[in-house]
């Protein structure tokens, strides 16, 4: 097989680490961390000198069907069953820029033509869509009864989860000079959404008409690479936490947008903050900071490679970077592993328990079980 040639669609039972992808792997990773319990490929023709592809949106999976629903490139929505076969396809017509939702049977899909989808999770019918016009940037999010949904031009929609009725939008106006790719999801927490701007504000919207709480400033002056792309986080402790792009991470007062503390480490775009510890990812590295001080705890450098939005699984946090999927030690930082399916993986990828579905670049499904990990500090 030859991996540039094309894309062999349907599903294959996986070798303990198989990989349809390559023609031969180098060399086995050690059994401690996954075995592959099967694979699909999702795209049946690619262009034949596709340069670079790139699948950003991440897998979810839909209890009540027991679907795993993808987007990918081709414009298509798909679900695959728990045999790793397609059980239903849906066309939106543009490549997307985020993965959907899963509540109750329904998958709420942002898609690449800027409508977001409410989808049958067991046969794939659509049950209301909404035009937003601009494009959809970010997984969505359900709270109160409605649908939040952000686009890479700095607009927030939401509309009735029911329906797909128009409730309220905010939008800030970008920045003159360059932005970071990428757009921060609304974070919900009583009430208040926080959500993250290009031109450098956070800022706390109510959930009910989108009124303005409060916002904040964390990039100063300028006009480029501004950004607040990172989903906010906040801990058990009422602490909010987010990333400029320019002027590092923050704890805030989630009440008033009060800084707390500024770790001043710029290029940092994904956040995922677990009990007393915010790991941060970004331009050449992956950080672990205690939530209470800032305080670095460790740092992995990763030289000119980007580390996207990270995830935990059975003690041990996933990292994609485009060219591999990391497997880092969360308590020290360690490098354990690099998962390299052929083109590398830019999707976060979707945590059941022990099981992970992972998307790679070339449009390949990937269910991973991670059941017998033995060296997961916390596996």
């Amino acid at each position: 097989m030859v991996a540039g040639a094309g894309l062999l669609a349907g599903c294959a039972t996986a070798p303990l680490y198989g990989n349809p992808e390559l023609p031969a792997a180098p060399r086995q990773p050690p059994v401690d961390y996954f075995q592959v319990d099967w694979w699909t490929g999702l795209i049946d023709k690619v262009p034949l000198l596709e340069y670079s592809p790139r699948e950003p949106a991440s897998p979810v999976y839909d209890p009540e069907s027991r679907n795993v629903v993808v987007q990918t490139r081709d414009g298509y929505v798909r679900a695959v069953g728990p045999d790793g076969k397609v059980a239903w396809s849906l066309r939106t017509g543009a490549r997307a820029l985020a993965g959907g939702l899963a509540s109750e049977g329904v998958i709420y899909v942002p898609g690449g033509d800027g409508v977001l989808y409410a989808v049958d999770g067991r046969t794939g019918a659509v049950k209301w869509k909404y035009a937003t016009n601009e494009s959809l940037a970010t997984v969505p999010v359900l709270a109160d009864g409605l649908v939040l949904v952000a686009t890479d031009t700095d607009t927030v929609f939401a509309v009735k989860a029911t329906d797909g009725t128009w409730v309220w939008q905010y939008r800030r106006d970008p920045p003159s000079g360059f932005t970071v790719r990428g757009a921060s999801a609304p974070r919900v927490d009583q009430d208040t959404a926080y959500v993250g701007f290009s031109d450098g504000f956070l800022v706390a919207l109510k959930v009910e008409d989108g009124g303005v709480v409060w916002e904040k400033s964390l990039s100063g002056a300028g006009t480029e690479f501004l950004d607040v792309d990172t989903t906010p986080a906040i801990d058990s402790a009422g602490r909010l936490y987010v990333a400029s792009y320019k002027n590092g991470l923050y704890a805030l007062e989630a009440d008033t947008g009060a800084v707390i503390w500024n770790a001043t480490v710029g290029g940092l775009t994904s956040l995922l903050a677990r009990g007393e510890v915010v790991f941060a990812t970004g331009d050449g590295r992956v950080d672990a900071y205690l939530g209470e001080t800032g305080k670095l705890i460790w740092s992995l450098p990763l030289k000119d490679r980007t580390a996207l939005a990270p995830v935990l699984a059975r003690g041990m946090l996933l990292v994609p970077n485009e060219r591999a999927l990391l497997f880092v030690d969360p308590t020290t930082g360690k490098s354990r592993m690099a998962w390299n399916p052929g083109v590398g993986i830019s999707a976060p990828p979707f945590v059941v328990g022990s099981r992970v579905y992972v998307l790679s670049n070339n449009a390949y499904l990937y269910a991973l079980d991670m059941n017998d990990v033995k060296k997961g500090p916390r596996g």
